[in-house]
C-alpha cells in the first residue's frame, strides 16, 4: 500500500530517515483508515491526543501508521464538548491500552471499545482531571487513594488466582500481574502496569527544542540511545536540518551498542533463570566490559546525552576506534562459545524449547513487533525496511525466526548480537571524516516532526510540535512495550507458574517505556 485512499497526504521526509506522510481527517475517514492499512499489510506505531483549546481548536488525537510506502500519520480534530472520537480497536487491538492512557491523561473517549478501565491514572489525580490537558494544576496537592481495579476473574472448579507484585523480590520495576491457574497451568494472565508514570509527555512543555533529547533519552533507560535518536530525527525534521555523515555513522555506532549490550544481558538473565547460572556470570562480564567501553570512549554508561537535535555530542579518536574493532573481535569469539554451551545443554533447551510459544498468526494479531515479533516471523527491521542514514549503505541482514518461543526470541538475540559486531565494525572502517554537529536554526511555531528508529527493542517513536520562542509545544515518546506487553499474556497460557519469569525475560518489556 503506497497510500491511503481518498486522503489528501502531506508528504514528507524525516532527515535522513523514513518517509511520513501527514493528513488531517474526519471521523468518517479516520474511523475507515484502519481496515485500509490493515488490508494493505500495515500495522499501528502509535496513539496520542494533544490539547488544542489554547488556540480555539478543541482536541486532537493522532495516530501513526507504518505501510509500505513509510509513515502515515493521521491527524483528527475532536470537539472540545463531546472529547470523543472512533475507536480503533476492533481492528487494531494494540491500540486499546493506547486509547484508555490517552483517556486518562486527555479525557478524550474512543467510542466503541469494550474497555473503558483506567490504565495510567491509579487514582492518582481525580477521575474528572486529566493531567494533559493545559488547565491542569500539576502543582495542587492530591490525595492518593487505594483503587479497585477491576481485573477479569475466571470462573470454574479448581481455578484460583495469583496476584503477583506490584513489589516484586528483585530490583525490578513495579507491575502487576493477576494469574487464573488450575494447579500450576496458567489459563489466564492480566497484567496492570502504570505504577511508574511519570509525566514525562507533560514533562517535555518544560523544555526547549534543543535541550529536549536529554528527557527524551531518559524514558527507558536501556533505550537511551533509541529514543534520544528518535526525537533528533523528530527535531530536525521540524527544523529543516540534517545531521553531518559522520554525526549520523556515530548514532548507528551508539545505537548498535546499545543492541549488543542489551542482548548479552538479556542472554545471560535467561540462561540463569532456565537453572544454567554460568550463562549469568560470563554474559554479565561481557556486558559489563562493554559499557565500561561506553563510559571510557563517550562519557556514560548508557551514553546518555550523545545523540543530540543536529548531530552528536561527542566524537571518537583514532585509539578508541581501534579498542573498539579489537573488543568487538573479542566478543564475537566469546559469544559463539557461549552459544554453543546454550545449545548443547539439554536443561537448557528443555525449558527454553515450546515455552511461551506466540505463533506467527497470533503475533500478526496482535501486532507484535521488534525483536520478539522477528522470534514470530514479524519482519519488521526499521535498519532494512525503511533505513536512516547510514543503514542504507550497510546492508543489514535482516534476523528471523518463525517458531515463536523462548528459543526462538533467543536465536534472534544471540544472530542479532553477531550482526551487529559486524555493523559496528564496519561503521568505524568507514567512519567518514567531518564535522558531528550542525547549528540549530530557529523554529515555527506549531511545525510538527516525528522520528522513528529500530532500537534494540523495537521501533522507537517521537512526535514532537512547537511552541512559541523554540519550546516545545507538545512531545509523545512510543516504546514498543506498547505491543508487545498484551502478547506476553497470551505467551504464557497453558504454561505452567513457574516458566512465567523466564517468558517474560525473553521479551524483556519495558515498564518505565509504557509508563512515561
Amino acid at each position: 500500500m503506497t497510500a491511503l485512499p481518498g486522503l489528501n497526504l502531506d508528504a514528507r521526509a524525516m532527515a535522513g530517515a523514513a518517509p511520513v506522510s501527514l493528513a488531517r481527517v474526519d471521523r468518517s475517514q479516520w474511523a475507515r483508515a484502519p481496515r485500509v492499512v490493515r488490508e494493505g499489510g500495515g500495522r499501528i506505531v502509535a496513539l496520542w491526543g494533544t490539547d488544542n483549546r489554547d488556540r480555539g481548536q478543541g482536541f486532537a488525537v493522532y495516530v501513526a501508521y507504518a505501510v509500505a510506502s513509510g509513515l502515515v500519520v493521521l491527524e483528527l480534530p475532536v470537539d472540545a464538548e463531546s472529547a470523543s472520537y472512533p475507536g480503533i480497536g476492533e481492528t487494531f487491538l494494540a491500540a486499546i491500552r493506547m486509547q484508555r492512557a490517552v483517556r486518562d491523561l486527555l479525557g478524550l473517549v474512543a467510542t466503541g471499545e469494550s474497555d473503558s478501565r483506567p490504565w495510567l491514572r491509579h487514582a492518582a489525580w481525580g477521575p474528572a482531571e486529566f493531567p494533559l490537558r493545559r488547565d491542569f494544576d500539576e502543582r495542587a496537592q492530591r490525595e492518593i487513594v487505594q483503587d479497585d481495579y477491576p481485573f477479569v476473574r475466571v470462573e470454574g472448579d479448581g481455578v484460583h488466582e495469583i496476584p503477583v507484585g506490584p513489589i516484586h523480590a528483585g530490583i525490578i520495576e513495579p507491575g502487576h500481574f493477576r494469574f487464573s491457574v488450575v494447579g500450576e497451568k496458567v489459563l489466564r494472565l492480566e497484567g496492570r502496569l502504570g505504577y511508574t508514570h511519570k509525566g514525562i509527555d507533560r514533562r517535555f512543555t518544560d523544555h526547549d527544542i534543543a535541550g529536549g533529547h536529554r528527557l527524551a533519552g531518559r524514558v527507558s533507560g536501556d533505550s537511551t540511545v533509541a529514543f534520544a535518536w528518535a526525537y533528533a530525527q523528530a527535531a530536525e525534521m521540524l527544523l529543516g536540518i540534517e545531521a553531518p555523515p559522520r554525526a549520523a555513522w556515530l548514532r548507528a555506532l551508539m545505537l548498535e551498542r546499545e543492541r549488543i549490550a542489551n542482548h548479552l544481558g538479556d542472554l545471560g538473565a535467561l540462561g540463569n533463570d532456565a537453572g544454567l547460572a554460568f550463562a549469568l556470570s560470563q554474559f554479565m562480564r561481557l556486558k559489563e566490559d562493554w559499557v565500561r567501553t561506553h563510559h571510557e570512549v563517550f562519557g556514560h554508561r548508557f551514553m546518555m546525552d550523545c545523540v543530540v537535535p543536529g548531530g552528536v555530542g561527542g566524537d571518537v579518536g583514532e585509539a578508541a576506534r581501534d579498542r573498539m574493532l579489537r573488543q568487538a573481535d573479542a566478543i564475537e569469539s566469546e559469544v559463539a562459545v557461549l552459544r554453543n554451551v546454550f545449545d548443547e545443554h539439554s536443561g537448557v533447551q528443555d525449558r527454553f524449547i515450546t515455552a511461551g510459544r506466540v505463533t506467527p498468526e497470533l503475533a500478526r494479531t496482535l501486532g507484535l513487533v521488534g525483536l520478539a515479533g522477528r522470534g514470530s516471523a514479524q519482519p519488521f527491521d526499521l535498519r532494512c525496511d525503511f533505513p536512516c542514514s547510514p543503514y542504507g549503505e550497510l546492508g543489514v541482514r535482516k534476523v528471523v525466526h518463525a517458531n515463536g518461543d523462548v528459543a526462538a526470541r533467543v536465536k534472534v538475540r544471540f544472530d542479532e548480537v553477531i550482526e551487529s559486531l559486524r555493523l559496528v565494525r564496519e561503521i568505524l572502517a568507514r567512519l567518514p571524516a567531518g564535522s558531528t554537529r550542525v547549528a540549530l536554526p530557529d523554529a515555527q511555531p506549531h511545525a510538527m516532526g516525528f522520528g522513528w528508529v529500530e532500537g534494540w527493542r523495537g521501533d522507537v517513536f517521537f512526535a514532537l510540535e512547537a511552541g512559541e520562542g523554540n519550546r516545545i509545544r507538545r512531545g509523545h515518546a512510543h516504546d514498543p512495550s506498547w505491543q508487545a506487553w498484551p502478547v506476553v499474556e497470551h505467551a504464557v497460557i497453558g504454561n505452567i507458574v513457574p516458566d512465567f519469569p523466564l517468558i517474560n525475560k525473553s521479551f524483556n518489556l519495558s515498564y518505565s517505556g509504557e509508563d512515561c
